[in-house]
């Protein structure tokens, strides 16, 4: 071994990070989140629409109302990703904003709503859902399906056996999963399930 050789460090278990540290971690992790939301604003739209994307994957609570506010954008780039982002985020506040979105006329932020609520999985949600299983766009069927099936409600189960006939490959699957989904956690609901005799 010469003496111009790097050592090589041992592999093992990375060490604990101090309190100072972590705070100082917390801190830069803030102070993240606060520049993304102030970038939901600027005129630029590819700043806007990262700063979008970027906050779901922050998971900060603190995000979600401007997220709702985002949901408004004038370019749909923003509106799906910020109905993408609450639905990674989880905060419950963002159910009735991602179910008005719904109505939207761009398939795009219909397609981020439906999988925003699909993450919440909040059964609120399921009576705005079911009419967008028979959407002129397959993307938002196929999202829908795979929304009500996530939130496993067993009144979605009738509309998506209605639906399970579907034009599309892809949307057909993604039903198929979905009430097989529901079943799984409502196996009374199965149809090979029948009363005794």
């Amino acid at each position: 071994m010469g003496d111009d050789e790097v050592p090589v460090p041992r592999a093992g278990k990375p060490r604990e990070l101090t309190p100072e540290e972590r705070s100082a971690l917390e801190e830069y992790r803030k102070l993240r989140v606060k520049g993304f939301i102030a970038l939901l604003k600027d005129s630029n739209l590819n700043f806007r629409w990262k700063a979008a994307e970027a906050l779901g994957a922050e998971g900060d609570e603190s995000a979600v109302e401007p997220l709702i506010a985002a949901l408004n954008d004038p370019f749909v780039d923003v509106q799906w990703l910020a109905a993408k982002s609450l639905g990674k985020i989880g905060d419950r506040r963002a159910v009735e904003p991602l179910i008005v979105a719904l109505g939207s006329k761009d398939k795009w932020l219909r397609t981020g709503a439906a999988w925003g609520l699909g993450k919440l999985r909040d059964t609120r949600a399921v009576p705005a859902l079911i009419p967008l299983l028979k959407d002129t766009k397959k993307q938002v069927r196929k999202e829908a399906a795979w929304a009500l099936g996530t939130i496993g409600d067993e009144g979605a189960l009738p509309h998506l056996r209605e639906a399970s006939e579907d034009p599309d490959e892809e949307v057909r699957d993604t039903i198929q999963r979905a009430i097989a989904s529901i079943i799984s956690r409502h196996p009374e609901k199965s149809p090979e399930v029948l009363p005794a005799t």
